[in-house]
């Protein structure tokens, strides 16, 4: 995904015209993932980015660990969705990821439906994708290409952590989790003050409670 040029920080020390390349891993079903990802699209239309979409697993994530039986009752229903977009990139390439990101999403977050049977067709249909590719939601015929990805973008940053995982060159971090996703000045100032911490190597942790649900707008 790419915005205007504008003077981007290259290899995190000096300022260059050039593409920043950025990979973003999420699973469909996170809501805090999908307000991150409307944030760095907002970012986009005024920073020259090259945005990479990969997918991760909320429920690789938790495999082994202990949650609540109401969280990992979710889990079936994400891995579905993680199990497509997996199916989609490896059958249709990278460029078909982000189109299936956007149609998922806006049915998940915003239209708050949980239903899988509705979201996928409609999904599949919006993106321009054929619509037997659904029969892959509930099938682990891609589940080696979905863990890869899902453990590229992990390792990077540590088990304690969740989606959506962001890297910029060698610098990777989990988040940050927003709400709702700022816009225009306050969305670039927000991505600088976010790298400008991550870059350096001792930093790990930020954090408050959250007092606000997702708002998708």
């Amino acid at each position: 995904m790419r915005g205007n040029p504008a003077l981007l920080l290259d290899d995190m020390t000096t300022l260059s015209p050039s593409v920043t390349a950025v990979d973003f891993w999420f699973d469909p079903s996170c809501p805090w993932a999908w307000v991150t990802s409307r944030w760095v699209d907002e970012v986009a239309k005024h920073r020259d980015l090259d945005v990479t979409w990969n997918i991760m697993s909320l429920a690789v994530l938790n495999e082994d660990k202990e949650v609540s039986e109401s969280y990992r009752a979710f889990f079936p229903r994400a891995l579905k969705y993680t199990r497509l977009v997996a199916a989609v990139r490896e059958l249709e390439g990278q460029d078909a990821v982000k189109p299936l990101y956007d149609a998922l999403g806006t049915r998940i977050h915003p239209g708050g439906s949980k239903n899988p049977d509705e979201v996928i067709p409609a999904a599949l249909a919006e993106a321009g994708l054929p619509a037997d590719y659904a029969r892959f939601a509930d099938s682990d015929e891609y589940d080696e290409q979905m863990r890869t990805s899902h453990f590229d973008g992990i390792n990077r940053v540590g088990q304690d952590v969740g989606t959506p995982v962001i890297a910029i060159g060698d610098v990777a971090f989990f988040g940050p989790v927003i709400s709702p996703a700022p816009k225009g000045d306050q969305a670039v100032k927000l991505w600088d003050a976010v790298v400008a911490a991550a870059e350096y190597d001792g930093f790990f942790e930020l954090k408050r409670s959250r007092t606000r649900d997702p708002i998708f707008d």
